[in-house]
This record gives structure tokens, C-alpha cells and sequence, in this order.
């Protein structure tokens, strides 16, 4: 197999509906193909603590749920994640990709919960324990074309008819569990989920040399292949 002396970090980033997930899974498999050691993970659930964690912050039924309540969890989760999964595989001179990561915090609770950015950063950079990653996919898409593609299905893959802001549906299941409705953070209004488009747009202009911009509206394989070719460029030089 192949391997990397240091190890390497690649995150996914972007709002609701990009397609995350997808393309994390298809770059794993193409790194795999390569036969690069790959760590697969995501942040808030990718341990057995994180997963917990997660069903706190996004159940629908914990609206007394604060913001500053909010940010600890996830960085709770976050350090776990990192001392857990992320330091052991990238030790091991494995590619860690992870689907989200700090700069979720910074777009999601620094800037759309309103939290000052500084102080989030601050309490950010302790739970991650100088672990970044070193490249970071931002899966770009307007915020309507985001949610129209992650309209809650069912288990046979139908569409729940509703408003999908306001789906009066509660969700507490693992990641891999097909999506039955909106859970909390998801269920946020539009000015929420702009706001986290654009804190993530400024984050990119801010480290255009470790954050790739992508236009999610192109094809799943368009995005793919340009991801592939980005990674390549950086642990094969």
C-alpha cells in the first residue's frame, strides 16, 4: 500500500445538500484504488462519543439549546474526533478525510449564530490541538438548490411532501440511517443557511491556497475527477 510520511488531511466542507458525503466516499474509493492507506470520517459523529453528541445537538426536540451550549458540543465531539481518530490515522501516514470540520464551527455558530468569530476561533484551535487539515473541498451551492436536493425521503427513497423549514418531525438516528425529516440545524430558516454560505465563502477568499471552491451544480463525476486531480497534485509532488 502506499503511504505518506506525515500523513494528509482533507476535509468537506459547504451547507445543506452539497453533496458531501458523495464525494468524500468517491475520493475514498479512488484514493483506495491507488491503494493509498485512507481514515474515513466526519465531524460531530465519527466516534462512539461524537455520535451521542450529535443526537443532543440535532434532535428537534432540544429547542432550549443555546447557542454557546451548541458550539461547546460540537467541539466536545471535535476533540474526541481528533484525539481519537484523526492524530492516530495521520501517525500512521494515512489520508484522513473527514466530512466537516472546523470551518462548519466558524460558518455555522461564528457566523450564523452570531457568536464572536474571535472567540470561537480561540476555543476552536484548543480543541483541535493544532490539527488542520491540509486541503479543504468547499462544495459551494446557492442555499434553495440545496434543499430541494435533500428533501426528507423515506426508506424507499420517496419524497415527504411538506414545508421543509418547518416539517413538525423530530430525527435522532445514526448517519447511515435514510433521512426521515429536517433535524435541528437543518430546520433552521433561510437568513440562517445564507449566512452560513457566505461565512464560508469569506473563509475560502481568506485561505485560497488551502480551500478549493468547488460549484456543486456540476456533475457528481465533474467534481470528482477535478477533487481527484487537486489531491494528486498535492501528495504525489
Amino acid at each position: 500500500m502506499s503511504s505518506i510520511k506525515k500523513g494528509f488531511f482533507i476535509s468537506f466542507e459547504g451547507g445543506e445538500g452539497v453533496g458531501k458525503t458523495t464525494q468524500k466516499e468517491i475520493l475514498q474509493e479512488r484514493l483506495e484504488k491507488r491503494r493509498y492507506k485512507v481514515e474515513v470520517t466526519q465531524d460531530p459523529s465519527g466516534t462512539k462519543i461524537g455520535s451521542h453528541i450529535r443526537g443532543i445537538i440535532l434532535h428537534k426536540e432540544n429547542k432550549e439549546l443555546t447557542p454557546r451550549t451548541e458550539l461547546f458540543l460540537y467541539l466536545a465531539a471535535r476533540a474526541q474526533l481528533v484525539d481519537e481518530i484523526i492524530k492516530p490515522a495521520l501517525a500512521e501516514g494515512k489520508i484522513v478525510i473527514s466530512d466537516r470540520f472546523y470551518h462548519s464551527t466558524l460558518a455555522y455558530q461564528g457566523g450564523a449564530r452570531a457568536l464572536d468569530m474571535k472567540t470561537v476561533g480561540k476555543v476552536n484551535d484548543f480543541a483541535i490541538d493544532g490539527i488542520k487539515p491540509d486541503l479543504t473541498f468547499l462544495l459551494d451551492l446557492p442555499v434553495n438548490e440545496g434543499f430541494k436536493r435533500m428533501q426528507p425521503k423515506n426508506n424507499k427513497g420517496k419524497i415527504i411532501k411538506g414545508n421543509q423549514t418547518n416539517l413538525n418531525l423530530s430525527l435522532l438516528f445514526e448517519s447511515h440511517v435514510p433521512r426521515l425529516a429536517m433535524d435541528r440545524i437543518e430546520s433552521e430558516g433561510m437568513d440562517f443557511h445564507l449566512k452560513v454560505r457566505e461565512v464560508f465563502l469569506q473563509l475560502a477568499r481568506e485561505e485560497p491556497e488551502r480551500i478549493l471552491v468547488l460549484d456543486a451544480r456540476k456533475s457528481v463525476d465533474e467534481i470528482a475527477d477535478l477533487i481527484e486531480r487537486s489531491v494528486l497534485s498535492f501528495i504525489e509532488t
